[in-house]
C-alpha cells in the first residue's frame, strides 16, 4: 500500500510540474501574465514599441511575430523601467547599460584627440667590439719567432711596444749590406769626383731596403753608428689596444703578412640592439641612447645610434641597431648584456590621434576598442576594430578606425567585452581570424586616382539616402547618374589599378542601370544591393575617395534574412533595404576614414554568401 501511495503521489507531482512548465513556456513565448498586460510608465498618447525578447534590435510599431525567430513580439519597456530591472542588453556589437550598471562597472571614457608625445623605448642588446678599431699585427718579412713578449690574451699594450723578436735571414743579410755600404761611404768621402755621391746612393738604397722590411729608422741609425748587425729584429705594435687573440707560438716560422696578434681598441665599443619591426618607426640614426649594464658601477653611459641594419632577420623578426658608446675607462666589456633606453619623439607635421594604453583589447594583430555611441537615452558602447601604431608611453597612436572627438572607453572595456561574449554578441573573441580573413591587398594608387572616384561615391550615397527615405524616383535618378559617372570615370594610374577599376566599373554600371530602369521598389533595392557589393570592393581596392568617414553597415533581415551590406556616411544608421519601415534595423561593422582602404586596416566580417548572388528576377 505504501508503495502504491508513493507512486500515485509521484505521478501527481510530475503532472503538476508538467502543467506549470507548459504555463511558464507559454508566457516565455510571448504570452504575458495578467498583471503585466500593459507595460509600465505608458502614458496616454504614447506610442508603444514592440520588440523580440530574443532579438532586441527588432523594433516594431504594432504587435506581431519576430521576423527572425517567429516568436511573439512583446512591448518594449521604457527607459525608466529598464533602468530598474536590466543591467545590460546587446545588439550585434553594441552594449547598452543602465546608469546603475555603468556605475557598478566603473566605465570611464575619454575623447580621442591629437597629441604629440615622447616615450622611452627600452631594448636589450650586448656589448661588442668596434670593428673599425680592430687591428692585426703582422711581420714584414719571413722568419722564426724566437721570443713572444706578450703571451696572454686580454693584456693591454702600448703603441710601438715590442711584442715579439724575429730571426730573419733576409733582414740579417740586408743589415750586413748596410754596414758594408756605410763603411764604403766613409772611405770614399774624400775620393775622386763622383765617388762620394755613388757611395751615398748605395747607402741610401740599403737603408730603404731595410725600411721596406719593417726596420725602424732608429734601428737603422743605430746600426750605421755601431756597425754591428743584430741577429734578431724587434716587432713593434703600430697601435695601442687589448690583445684579443695570440695567433703564433715561439719557434714558429712565419711568412710576411702572417697574423701574430689581433688587437682591439676598447676606448669605444658598440652596443648591438635587437629592435622589433614595431620599434622601427621610433628609431633613427643620431638618436641619443642611454646604456645600462646590470651591476656596473658608476651609472649608465651615453651613446648615439650610428647604423640601422636595412635587412630584417626573418627568423627573429628583429633588426640590428648599432650604438656607439665611448668607453675610456674600459667599464664596458664585450660580451656584456645591456639595456638601451631611447627617448623617442614625434617628428610628424600633423599630430596623430591617440588613445590611452588602457583602451584597446588585443587578440593577435587585431585591436578593438569600445566607442561611446552619442545621443542615446542610455549609456551605449560600440565595439570598433582599429589599427594602432607602436605604443608611445601611456598612449597608442591611432592609424585607422577612429575619428577625432569620439569617446572611447578608457576603463572597463574588458567588462563590456565579457558581456558581449555572455550574450552572444560580436566580442573580440568571436570576430573572424585577423590573418586568414584578411582580404588580398589592393593595387597601389595615388591620391589623384582615388579622388577621381569621388563623384561615383557621392552618387551612390545619394541613392542610399533616397532609398532610406523611400524616395524611389530620386533613388532611380541617383542610380542613373551613378551609372553615367562610373562609365565616364578614367583615373590615371598603373595598368594593374586600371584593370581593377574596369572590373568594378563594369559591374557598377550594369547593376545601377538595372535599378534605374526598374518599376518595382523591391527590384530597385535588389539592384542597390549589388551596387553596394561593388562599392565595398571599390573601398577595399582603392580606399575612401571622400574627405569624410564612411561606415559599412549590415542588415541581417534583408532579402528573407539572407542579410545585406551597404555603405553610408558617418552618423545615424539608415537602412536602404527597408526604408522608413525599419530604418534603424542593422549594425555598423567598420569605419573607413579618408584615404583608408576597407579591410587593410579594419577587420570586416564577410557577408553571407547568398547575399552576393545574382539578380533574382
Amino acid at each position: 500500500m505504501k508503495d502504491r501511495k508513493r507512486s500515485a503521489l509521484l505521478a501527481a507531482s510530475l503532472v503538476a510540474a508538467f502543467a506549470i512548465g507548459i504555463g511558464v513556456g507559454a508566457k516565455g513565448c510571448g504570452e504575458k501574465p495578467a498583471e503585466r498586460a500593459e507595460p509600465a510608465h505608458v502614458h496616454e498618447g504614447e506610442t508603444k514599441v514592440w520588440t523580440c525578447s530574443m532579438h532586441p534590435q527588432i523594433r516594431m510599431d504594432e504587435p506581431g511575430q519576430c521576423p527572425i525567430c517567429g516568436m511573439d513580439l512583446i512591448p518594449a519597456r521604457s527607459n525608466d523601467e529598464a533602468d530598474e530591472t536590466e543591467h545590460a542588453t546587446t545588439r550585434g556589437d553594441l552594449v547598452t547599460l543602465s546608469p546603475r550598471a555603468k556605475a557598478l562597472a566603473a566605465i570611464r571614457t575619454v575623447a580621442v584627440e591629437r597629441a604629440t608625445s615622447s616615450a622611452e623605448l627600452r631594448l636589450l642588446g650586448r656589448i661588442e667590439y668596434d670593428e673599425t678599431r680592430i687591428r692585426t699585427v703582422t711581420p714584414w718579412t719571413a722568419g722564426r719567432i724566437d721570443d713572444l713578449r706578450v703571451q696572454v690574451t686580454g693584456e693591454r699594450i702600448r703603441r710601438n711596444q715590442v711584442i715579439a723578436s724575429l730571426y730573419s735571414p733576409e733582414i740579417y743579410s740586408a743589415m750586413r749590406d748596410l754596414v758594408a755600404a756605410a763603411e764604403q761611404a766613409e772611405r770614399l768621402a774624400g775620393g775622386l769626383y763622383g765617388s762620394p755621391q755613388m757611395a751615398e746612393d748605395a747607402l741610401g738604397a740599403t737603408k730603404e731596403r731595410l725600411r721596406l722590411l719593417g726596420v725602424t729608422a732608429r734601428q737603422i741609425d743605430d746600426l750605421v753608428r755601431t756597425k754591428k748587425p743584430p741577429t734578431h729584429v724587434e716587432i713593434r705594435s703600430p697601435f695601442a689596444g687589448t690583445v684579443l687573440e695570440r695567433l703564433v707560438d715561439e719557434g714558429q716560422y712565419v711568412s710576411a703578412g702572417t697574423p701574430l696578434y689581433r688587437i682591439a681598441d676598447l676606448s669605444r665599443v658598440w652596443v648591438q640592439i635587437d629592435a622589433y619591426e614595431t620599434d622601427l618607426p621610433n628609431l633613427r640614426v643620431g638618436q641619443e641612447v642611454v646604456v645600462k649594464v646590470e651591476g656596473l658601477a658608476g651609472g649608465p653611459l651615453t651613446g648615439r645610434t650610428a647604423f640601422i641594419d636595412p635587412v630584417l632577420d626573418e627568423r627573429a623578426r628583429t633588426v640590428q641597431v648599432r650604438v656607439e658608446v665611448s668607453n675610456p675607462e674600459g667599464r664596458l666589456r664585450p660580451g656584456m648584456f645591456a639595456e638601451a633606453t631611447i627617448e623617442t619623439d614625434a617628428t610628424v607635421d600633423v599630430a596623430p590621434l591617440v588613445i590611452p594604453e588602457t583602451s584597446p583589447l588585443f587578440t593577435g594583430r587585431r585591436s578593438v576598442v569600445f566607442v561611446e555611441v552619442p545621443h542615446e537615452s542610455r549609456p551605449t558602447y560600440e565595439l570598433r576594430v582599429v589599427r594602432l601604431g607602436p605604443r608611445s608611453g601611456p598612449v597608442y597612436p591611432v592609424l585607422a578606425g577612429l575619428n577625432e572627438g569620439e569617446r572611447v572607453v578608457e576603463r572597463g572595456a574588458f567588462v563590456l567585452d565579457a558581456d558581449l561574449q555572455l550574450r552572444g554578441g560580436r566580442s573580440m573573441m568571436t570576430l573572424p581570424d585577423d590573418v586568414s580573413s584578411a582580404p588580398p591587398p589592393g593595387p597601389p594608387v595615388s591620391a589623384t586616382f582615388r579622388a577621381a572616384l569621388g563623384p561615383v561615391m557621392k552618387a551612390y550615397l545619394e541613392a542610399q539616402s533616397h532609398l532610406a527615405n523611400d524616395a524611389l524616383d530620386q533613388a532611380r535618378a541617383s542610380l542613373s547618374q551613378l551609372a553615367r559617372l562610373a562609365n565616364a570615370a578614367s583615373p590615371e594610374g598603373s595598368r594593374k589599378a586600371l584593370d581593377a577599376w574596369q572590373r568594378v566599373a563594369s559591374e557598377l554600371v550594369g547593376h545601377a542601370r538595372h535599378g534605374a530602369s526598374s518599376d518595382q521598389a523591391g527590384e530597385v533595392r535588389l539592384a542597390f544591393e549589388h551596387v553596394s557589393t561593388q562599392v565595398i570592393e571599390l573601398l577595399r581596392l582603392f580606399g575612401n575617395p571622400l574627405d569624410a568617414a564612411l561606415r559599412l553597415a549590415f542588415c541581417p533581415m534583408a532579402f528573407d534574412s539572407e542579410g545585406a551590406e551597404w555603405v553610408q556616411r558617418d552618423g545615424t544608421l539608415e537602412n536602404p533595404y527597408y526604408g522608413q519601415a525599419m530604418l534603424r534595423c542593422g549594425e555598423f561593422r567598420a569605419t573607413v576614414l579618408q584615404g583608408e582602404r576597407l579591410g587593410a586596416s579594419v577587420e570586416v566580417e564577410a557577408p553571407p554568401a547568398a547575399a552576393a548572388g545574382g539578380h533574382r528576377h
